[in-house]
């Protein structure tokens, strides 16, 4: 008979559990590859970056995160973009598909200086004096410097979530961004300043996904739509919940359901409450998930545009005065 399976890995698996280590670490100690990639299957390990591994116990925070970077970051080189915003602490800022890989590390050199790490992906780069802080000795762009350069070399929908994201970390405030990002500033000319320029107006901290931040972002380029609350709360009869995207006024919702958000027991609990709100309360709900919002062809704005004209059209009727509807009994 086999031992009872532990919880996590002890100091008898042979390797370190009380702090990260490389693949090549594991090799040093007896443990092979196949071994790596069937504790981290079980969810013993975690693997946060290629080549970097570490107990699942270890509580997540600053310094377990820089204990991991300081092991494939070289001299010299400054941690950037979704690292950095990873480093920060900013949320759901991971590329599409990054929760289903490992990614590398975004790091940068100085101009002149090679970046020969597999486990990494970068180039050069210069730096203002103000663009970065020290972290227990390894440099990393400052989250204002970090979101301007999400915002600048990313595409632009993954640009607005990643820069969604880093608001909700921010330690400077959005006129700051503004002034960093002004006609005249400092990066005039800078390949994608006009795209931040355009899309800083829409950020908003309360999005909970970069579905729902893509979703916001379709709903701002679509004419003709009343503005919308992120996160508006519902008094249900089951306790409080929020819908994505609303506008209270006409009661129209929008929802995003993704597969990496909502597991089947969610979108059920979930489906119910829709139901209650479509039956109950009189609103248009628009579910939206992957299939609809990402890949060619796909035009969610014209779905929310459609849907807030039958919330326009439906709320009178909600409304009803005067003479009784065919089958309803009087009252009077």
């Amino acid at each position: 008979m086999n031992p009872p399976p532990h919880a996590f890995l002890g100091v008898d698996a042979g390797i370190p559990v009380d702090r990260p280590f490389t693949r090549a670490q594991a090799r040093s100690y007896g443990v092979t590859d196949r071994r790596l990639a069937s504790w981290t299957a079980q969810g013993l390990l975690l693997n946060p970056m290629r080549g970097v591994f570490h107990a699942a116990q270890l509580p997540d925070g600053l310094d377990l995160r820089l204990n991991c970077l300081a092991l494939v970051v070289p001299e010299r080189a400054v941690v950037t973009g979704r690292t950095a915003g990873w480093l920060h602490g900013a949320p759901m800022i991971l590329a599409p598909g990054d929760h289903l890989l490992v990614p590398r590390v975004s790091m940068h050199l100085p101009p002149g200086n090679r970046l020969r790490n597999p486990l990494a992906s970068g180039g050069e780069r210069t730096f203002a004096g103000g663009d970065l802080v020290e972290l227990q000795g390894i440099a990393v762009t400052t989250r204002l410097r970090t979101t301007l350069d999400l915002g600048m070399g990313l595409r632009r929908q993954q640009a607005f979530a990643a820069m969604c994201a880093m608001t909700k970390v921010a330690d400077f405030d959005r006129d700051e961004l503004r002034e960093a990002i002004r006609e005249r500033g400092r990066f005039a000319g800078y390949r994608g300043v006009r795209q931040i320029r355009e899309l800083e107006p829409a950020l908003d901290p309360r999005f909970g996904s970069p579905g729902e931040c893509l979703l916001a972002l379709s709903w701002a380029d679509e004419p003709g739509l009343p503005p919308f609350v992120p996160q508006h709360p519902i008094v249900g009869p089951t306790g409080m919940f929020y819908l994505d995207l609303a506008v209270p006024e006409i009661g129209y919702g929008a929802e995003y359901n993704g597969d990496r958000w909502h597991d089947d027991e969610r979108a059920a609990y979930d489906a119910s409450r829709m139901a209650w709100l479509v039956e109950r309360e009189g609103w248009v709900i628009d579910v939206f998930d992957d299939d609809d919002l990402y890949g060619p062809g796909r035009d969610p704005g014209l779905r929310l545009r459609r849907g807030v004209e039958r919330a326009r059209r439906r709320f009178g009727s909600l409304s009803w005065r005067g003479q009784k509807r065919a089958g309803e009994p009087w009252l009077g």
